[in-house]
């Protein structure tokens, strides 16, 4: 097996706003909806009279900004906003975003939610050029590019810089002179701009932001297009024609809020249909239908639609307890469950249930739902899984960086079954998921990137090219269940 890749995969979300008086407050309102994209650490940097201005540090949006003068030294008419998803390495507080760089003739924050696949390569050759670098994350990647660049103006910098950085990318950048947000040729990453009522701009990852703080959807920033805001108002332009959309699949199955659409499908809707579909390929016998709190419940609906089975509450979620796939070990993963979810007795003792979830990264959460529902009388549980085996690395933003980590890369469905003590165990199709999510596209997968079921990735991977091939060749997979 391959040694593990060593990256800075991140699922982030970030929000920034521009010609708004309470543009730090309304950051901090959108940062506190983005929370479900990362847990670790948050900041804020604020247009002030006197320049630009960070708060941040490890923790969750309430614990960086517990003070009220936390905000208030950031007050002015536009912010930059981002929480860090946690991950195994990089756990240093130069990685906690936005980054701000001072120059001779202003300054710059910049915000990114993704993974550059060539920023190992990239930034080799701008330190062998004489760059220093003051953090470990790929993102300071794009500012040492836009500062070399010859370019005339920063627009036409950061033109030229985005098309030398590859992978998956959700750009956010603030300057005195205006507001900047770009995304990758694919759209892997999901980006809106929304307006507000005062007329000012709003830039983040989810929509469900635009709707906390009261903005209305302009739109989906798209694959290879960069959308600039200044006090002349919106413009946009593409920095690529080399462009097609592949939208991370998991935004859809796992990350995003229900109550944010993207490209113009909502969230809960698509997994409702992701369940239902589920239920027709996978049927199962049994009494109740049970979803794992939280992301799991829209299938868990769709299925007992679908199947006509009730729909039970057998899970309970404390909502205080950070989100286990997100956790930065496994032993903290494995500790969190228990933390987390409880079994309603009365409601699984002596049932034959349905358990539906989301999808099964690790195995770790699964198995020890299994064992509590088990533990509480269940008479038997059938597993239903409202997305693909999960067998190959991401590339583009997640963090799952090696076949290593992964229980579906490692084990057969049949040995799947008996690990995790289920007394079946079912997988919804690669095709199913995307007629579920249904993108109005004619791109191929539906408008959606499929590789961590499938191994076909849109886009070449660069730096991580050779170590995937060595370890497929070592794990010498069986690609004859990939695509059943």
């Amino acid at each position: 097996m391959a040694a593990q890749i060593k990256s800075l995969n991140e699922e982030c979300g970030v929000f920034g706003v521009w010609g708004d008086p309470h543009a730090v407050e309304l950051t901090h309102l959108g940062l506190h909806t983005l929370q479900h994209r990362g847990q670790e650490g948050a900041g804020i940097v604020g247009r002030t009279p006197a320049g630009l201005r960070r708060h941040y540090g490890f923790g969750l949006v309430s614990q960086v900004f517990a003070h009220p003068e936390d905000l208030q030294a950031l007050r002015g008419p536009a912010a930059l906003g981002h929480v860090r998803y946690s991950t195994a390495g990089g756990r240093i507080l130069e990685n906690i975003q936005p980054l701000l760089f001072r120059f001779a003739d202003g300054a710059v924050a910049l915000a990114h939610n993704g993974n550059l696949t060539n920023a190992m390569s990239l930034r080799a050759k701008l330190e062998a050029s004489g760059a220093i670098f003051q953090s470990t994350s790929d993102t300071e990647v794009l500012m040492h590019l836009l500062r070399r660049s010859p370019k005339p103006t920063f627009v036409e910098q950061l033109k030229e810089a985005l098309t030398q950085v590859h992978g998956g990318f959700a750009f956010a950048l603030l300057t005195e002179q205006g507001l900047y947000a770009a995304c990758d040729p694919q759209g892997f990453r999901p980006l809106v701009v929304g307006q507000l009522p005062s007329g000012g701009y709003v830039v983040c990852s989810e929509t469900a932001a635009l709707t906390a703080v009261g903005a209305e959807l302009i739109k989906d920033i798209a694959p290879g297009e960069l959308i600039s805001i200044t006090d002349q108002g919106l413009n946009s332009q593409a920095y690529t024609d080399k462009t097609q959309l592949a939208v991370c699949s998991m935004e859809f199955v796992y990350f995003a809020r229900p109550d944010s659409e993207i490209h113009g499908v909502n969230v809960h809707q698509a997994r409702v249909a992701m369940g239902r579909q589920l239920a027709k390929e996978q049927p199962a016998e049994a009494d109740i239908v049970v979803g794992v709190p939280n992301s799991s419940l829209s299938a868990a609906l769709g299925y007992a639609q679908a199947s006509g089975i009730p729909y039970e509450l057998g899970l309970v979620k404390s909502q205080y307890v950070a989100r286990t796939f997100i956790q930065p070990t496994q032993a903290l993963r494995e500790r969190s469950v228990r933390m987390k979810l409880s079994v309603l007795k009365a409601t699984v003792a002596g049932k034959r249930v349905v358990l539906v979830d989301d999808s099964i990264v690790r195995g770790t959460t699964a198995k020890q739902i299994v064992q509590l529902l088990k533990e509480a009388g269940a008479k038997s549980v059938h597993l239903r899984i409202a997305s693909p085996p999960l067998r190959f690395p991401c590339f583009y933003g997640i963090d799952i960086q090696t076949t290593k980590e992964l229980f579906a890369a490692n084990h057969s469905v049949a040995e799947m079954k008996r690990i995790l003590g289920v007394d079946s165990l079912g997988f919804l199709s690669v095709q199913g998921l995307e007629d579920s999510v249904g993108l109005q596209t004619t791109a191929p997968h539906r408008g959606l990137c499929v590789a961590y079921f499938t191994g076909q990735y849109p886009t070449p991977l660069d730096d991580y090219a050779a170590n995937l091939h060595d370890e497929l060749a070592c794990l010498s997979m069986d690609l004859s269940e990939v695509n059943a």
